[in-house]
C-alpha cells in the first residue's frame, strides 16, 4: 500500500510540475499574443509613411510588457506585428514578467523595441535588472524570448560594463517596479 501511494504521489507531482511549467510558458508567450496598447497626452502621425509620434506620459503595454517614456516614435512601415517603437526619456523604462514569474526591469535614455524580433535595445545610461544581478553601461541589447543580453560601453566612454551579483539587486528590482507603479498611478 505504501509503495502504491508513493507511486501515485510521485506521479501527481510530475504531472503538477509539467502543468506548472506549461503555465509559465503560456504566461510568457501570452504577452506577445495580446494587443499592444498605447496611451499618451498627444499623438500625431502620417498614414502614408506609417509613422506616429506620441508625447507626454507615454505608456505601451502588451500583456505584462510595459514601456514608459516622455516621447515615443512608432514606425509601422515593415507591416503588422513588425512595428518598431523608439522611446525617449530621462530615463525611459521597460518592465516585463519572465516565464519563471520574476521581473526584468530596464532603463535608458533611449529604448528601441523591435516587436517582430522581440529585442529591446537600451542606449544612454542603460541599466538592466534581472533576478539577482544588474548591469549598467552605455548600451545593452536584450533578447526578450531568450532572456539573453549583450552589454558594451561606447568607444569614447570611460564607463565600463558593471555587473553586480547579489541578493540586494533583487530588492532593487522590486523597488524599481514599485516606483514605476507609483508613477503610473499619478
Amino acid at each position: 500500500m505504501f509503495k502504491l501511494n508513493t507511486y501515485l504521489l510521485a506521479s501527481l507531482l510530475i504531472v503538477t510540475s509539467a502543468t506548472t511549467i506549461n503555465a509559465q510558458e503560456i504566461v510568457k508567450k501570452d504577452d506577445f499574443e495580446k494587443p499592444t496598447m498605447l496611451s499618451s497626452d498627444t499623438s500625431y502621425g502620417d498614414g502614408k509613411e506609417k509613422v506616429a509620434v506620441h508625447e507626454g506620459n507615454v505608456k505601451i503595454t502588451q500583456g505584462t510588457l510595459e514601456i514608459k517614456a516622455e516621447k515615443l516614435k512608432v514606425s509601422a512601415a515593415l507591416g503588422k506585428d513588425k512595428e518598431v517603437f523608439e522611446a525617449f526619456g530621462n530615463p525611459a523604462s521597460y518592465t516585463q514578467q519572465l516565464s519563471d514569474g520574476t521581473m526584468v526591469v530596464a532603463r535608458a535614455n533611449h529604448i528601441r523595441y523591435e516587436k517582430a524580433n522581440k529585442i529591446i535595445s537600451l542606449k544612454g545610461n542603460a541599466e538592466l535588472y534581472q533576478n539577482a544581478f544588474s548591469i549598467k553601461t552605455d548600451s545593452i541589447i536584450y533578447d526578450i524570448e531568450k532572456e539573453q543580453w549583450q552589454a558594451q560601453k561606447n568607444t569614447d566612454s570611460q564607463q565600463q560594463v558593471v555587473t553586480v551579483f547579489d541578493g540586494a539587486t533583487l530588492k532593487k528590482t522590486k523597488e524599481a517596479l514599485e516606483k514605476n507603479k507609483k508613477e503610473t498611478d499619478k
